[in-house]
């Protein structure tokens, strides 16, 4: 009867008072952990230019950057993140150009890779982070790998998700895009404007995947939706012509792996058209202890195959980084 009246004063009074003995048995809330569960959507300005990030998980705890690929933005790291930051202090940007990003118009703004991995290490800068895991996929390879070249120090361990650096992972679908680097004329660059088409961004949503009812539609409608923006096709377009500069930065990249040899996971949809298998079996040659992880998917494995991929990252990081 006391108790009961206890609740009643305290409903009363727009207040929860817990009686003493059933407090003192209620675990104490955890802040850490607490902050851990909350992704946080930040800005800042890079050069000028407004750049979003996604930041979750522990500060003390080992940081893992995520960089995301085209045509899509730190979206598709959606849940990965809250699959990984109980434990993990975790960053995921947006290149300009994409996703919430800043965009300036491109003339205006150079959209490289040489760029997008300067700004991406001013903005690490910026967060005050000096040492750091890398997960690429795609264009966060060249812009990853710049990093890890450029900073071989600060890089804790790899992680590789249909992200090339070798001739062997270069398949058939960029041979109308080869023709582009030839020439970067308008006729070339005005033939592979379909690779922003909605039918385009579909297909890398589905083509090679076992089974499509695992993939949100919420991911290619969102990225349709900026590339869709007036004068995101012609900064795609130069990207498209910019990825010619990758290419002669392979053996760079490839002599880092042999000089530094460092811990590398690689989860590769073996399906993939876009960046083919072989270019994951590659990465053997330079790191002959590399571990490979290939799954019966398409290109954005992680749409398919997250919780996998997510178990066998917390896995690695944790015998990997310290």
């Amino acid at each position: 009867m006391k108790t009961t009246l206890i609740w009643i004063a305290a409903l009363v009074l727009n207040t929860v008072v817990l009686p003493t003995s059933f407090a003192d048995s209620m675990p104490e809330a955890s802040s850490t952990a607490t902050a851990a569960m909350q992704v946080h959507y930040q800005t800042v300005k890079i050069d000028g230019v407004d750049v979003f990030y996604r930041e979750a998980g522990p500060k003390e705890g080992p940081v893992l950057i995520l960089l995301h690929g085209f045509p899509t933005s730190s979206h598709m790291f959606r849940d990965l993140i809250t699959r990984l930051d109980d434990k993990y202090h975790i960053i995921a940007p947006d290149y300009p150009g994409y996703g919430y990003s800043g965009a300036p118009d491109h003339t205006q703004f150079a959209y490289t890779f040489d760029n997008y991995a300067n700004i991406v290490d001013k903005l690490i800068a910026q967060i005050g982070v000096t040492r750091y895991a890398l997960y690429v996929m795609d264009y966060g390879a060249p812009v990853g790998f710049r990093l890890a070249a450029k900073h071989p120090e600060r890089i804790t361990a790899l992680i590789v998700q249909n992200g090339n650096a070798y001739d062997a992972g270069i398949g058939k679908f960029w041979d109308p895009i080869k023709a582009y680097w030839e020439t970067g004329a308008s006729k070339e660059r005005e033939n592979i404007r379909w690779l922003m088409l909605p039918k385009t961004t579909l297909w890398q949503y589905s083509n090679g995947f076992k089974d499509t009812s695992l993939v949100s539609p919420d991911a290619r409608t969102l990225d349709q939706l900026f590339l869709d923006r007036p004068g995101n096709q012609e900064i795609q377009l130069d990207l498209f012509y910019d990825y010619r500069t990758n290419i002669p930065l392979y053996p760079q990249w490839q002599a880092y792996f042999r000089k530094n040899k460092p811990p590398m996971l690689i989860v590769w949809g073996k399906n993939d058209e876009i960046f083919i298998a072989p270019g994951a079996e590659a990465f053997k040659r330079d790191i002959p202890n590399v571990e490979i992880h290939m799954f019966d998917t398409g290109h954005f494995a992680l749409e398919s195959n997250g919780p996998e991929i997510a178990a066998l990252i917390r896995e690695f990081l944790g015998r990997s980084v310290r």
